[in-house]
């Protein structure tokens, strides 16, 4: 199968085009590369350097690759920042889907698969969330993602696109971007790695349901493959990425500074970690949100294959690895 993968050399994307690659399909990659990497793809992947907001030139990349699926990963992904800049998120999260879902139908494309966010799609929720559940977005970023979805809705009415929209949860591991404002796993790994205390938001009793990256890629896969007949009328499936299990921040911290705290010992750096700094609440976050994938599992057979402690302590030893 031909597939793009957009923010393919981003963290998940990067991790989707591993899973597809191993899965013997043919992939290219479009990527501005303004929060992803070169050093996350294969050197034998074509990566096309165009802002999925470029209709023109998104466009003449599907014309020429002609691709069977697409899965859709390029985003603003920064809550806070579409907080700060709600026209930046819904000019990239909105106007840069609609230039890939142009592409897809006007190339025939038969698949797509969409980043979406049960982590922010459903508002503050203290038990697992079911697909169910009313959208109670409560960020632009939220927002966004509840509108991309519709816009599937309307692609798969007017153009027969069968759609998937992933509802992740929080997701972490290996290549993730520790700079700037998304991604607490990666931020913690770097503060602790350079011999810092976590700067944790408030008083840290966030709770978050957190899945492993290639776990996710594996969702994605089984989007992608997923059979035609495995769709109703609508044409369009939305499901759920998590584990269901809920953790804060400050356990996540604790759970971290232990583990790259033995890396250190191990390597001969003697000095303990300092535990936690708080500082202000960060606008936008939510108090509690949970994810119930029962209907992944069924739709696709897919369930996380990771404990939260197996993800951390991979995504430690990488980005111990990376210093």
């Amino acid at each position: 199968m031909k597939i793009i993968v957009t923010g393919g050399a981003g963290f998940i994307g990067s991790h989707i085009v591993d899973a597809c690659l191993r899965a013997g399909h043919d992939i290219e990659i479009i990527d501005n590369l303004s929060t992803g990497s070169s050093e996350n793809i294969p050197r034998d992947i074509t990566v096309h350097r165009i802002d999925i907001r470029d209709v023109l030139a998104v466009a003449e990349i599907f014309k020429t690759f002609q691709p069977d699926a697409v899965c859709h990963q390029a985003a603003q992904l920064s809550v806070s920042r579409s907080v700060r800049e709600p026209l930046l998120d819904a000019d990239i999260n909105c106007l840069g889907l609609l230039s890939v879902l142009d592409a897809a139908v006007a190339t025939d494309c038969k698949r797509m698969v969409f980043a979406s966010s049960g982590g922010v799609l459903y508002g503050d929720v203290t038990e697992p969330a079911l697909e169910t559940a009313p959208a109670n977005p409560l960020s632009p970023y939220g927002i966004t993602k509840w509108a991309g979805e519709k816009y599937l809705n309307f692609f798969a009415r007017e153009h027969g696109l069968t759609s998937v929209a992933l509802r992740y949860s929080n997701v972490f591991g290996p290549r993730q971007n520790p700079h700037g404002e998304a991604g607490v796993v990666a931020i913690f790994c770097k503060q602790f790695l350079n011999g810092h205390a976590a700067h944790i938001n408030g008083d840290g009793k966030y709770v978050r349901d957190y899945v492993y990256g290639p776990d996710v890629a594996a969702a994605n896969l089984a989007a992608i493959e997923l059979s035609k007949a495995s769709f109703a009328s609508e044409k369009v499936v939305s499901l759920n990425i998590g584990t269901g299990i809920g953790t804060d921040v400050n356990e996540l911290e604790e759970k971290l500074r232990t583990h790259i705290g033995l890396l250190r010992e191990c390597a001969g750096e003697r000095k303990i970690l300092p535990g936690p700094e708080h500082g202000p609440e960060r606008v936008g976050d939510l108090r509690s949100n949970l994810l119930d994938a029962s209907l992944a599992s069924n739709v696709l057979g897919w369930k996380p294959t990771h404990s939260l402690d197996e993800g951390l302590e991979a995504t430690s030893h990488w980005f111990f690895e990376k210093k």
